[in-house]
């Protein structure tokens, strides 16, 4: 049975490009404002989404994404809201894949069977949850392979040959590479390590790989897309979220347009990419 995440890297395929995916922390700046913005996406450029969880001590994130979960936190998200924001959005999409992004405490307190049947039945496609190594599979990437939904893995610059097949095991959906080590929005990538890296993973996997963890502009979007399947935008985008905000950091006119004009920005640079690179005369 073929997913909405297969469909989507199969059409991006056909259209010779790599995709664009964008991460936003649900409830981020509030529950209305925050579906707005997720409604905004796929018509910004989207072609895949993440939604955070958002989670009181998001270790592997930097200070731009800590910030939208307090503040989801503050107005009263839930994980509970969080699958009802998609079951809204699926309302009127049936096509964007949805992953979920986060932690395993708040699924673990929701409950695991819970979770997972709720999760499915609201249009989640996937779930990266980046505390839960390869050795703890059973307590939660098993279950959500049987229910249906994608398990994917994070690799990273330090995930070595040994660990790679480990890691690749029970991966699905997609592969997501890591650009730099350390937390999110904190540095700028190697670019050619990174096309090398991925070059790597390609071999041990037919599974898509997409980019993250640092790619901030149009321009660093083109340099991973011209190797990657994907590309990962989260704290640029949850930046632009921030810097729309008023004093009281709550949502003002400006801020889902101003998310997403940035998304469109990064789209041009993905969606363009590899147009440059088969141009006459590119180097």
């Amino acid at each position: 049975m073929t997913t909405r995440i297969d469909n989507r890297f199969s059409a991006l395929r056909q259209q010779g490009r790599a995709g664009l995916v964008t991460f936003v922390t649900a409830g981020d700046p509030d529950e209305k404002t925050s579906l707005a913005i997720l409604q905004a996406l796929p018509g910004a450029g989207a072609d895949l989404i993440e939604l955070g969880m958002p989670f009181s001590d998001p270790m592997a994130d930097g200070p731009t994404i800590q910030a939208s979960s307090q503040r989801a936190l503050k107005h009263g998200q839930t994980l509970a809201k969080t699958l009802a924001m998609v079951r809204s959005f699926r309302a009127n999409d049936d096509a964007t894949p949805i992953v979920l992004m986060g932690y395993f405490n708040p699924i673990y307190v929701y409950g695991v069977a819970r979770f997972l049947a709720d999760a499915k039945a609201a249009g989640v496609d996937g779930l990266i949850v980046v505390d839960l190594p390869p050795e703890e599979d059973d307590e939660f990437c098993g279950p959500a392979l049987a229910a249906g939904v994608s398990f994917v893995r994070l690799l990273t610059p330090t995930t070595d040959e040994k660990r790679l097949p480990v890691a690749l095991e029970n991966t699905s959906g997609f592969v997501y590479y890591v650009s730099i080590t350390g937390v999110t929005g904190t540095a700028t990538p190697d670019f050619e390590a990174v096309g090398k890296a991925v070059a790597a993973v390609k071999a041990k996997t037919p599974l898509p790989v997409a980019v993250g963890f640092g790619v901030r502009t149009a321009a660093d979007a083109a340099a991973i897309a011209r190797n990657a399947d994907a590309v990962v935008v989260g704290s640029a985008v949850v930046g632009a979220v921030e810097a729309s905000l008023d004093e009281a950091e709550r949502a003002t006119e400006r801020t889902v347009p101003a998310v997403a004009a940035l998304v469109r920005e990064l789209a041009s640079g993905v969606r363009g990419a590899r147009t440059a690179d088969a141009a006459p005369g590119a180097k």
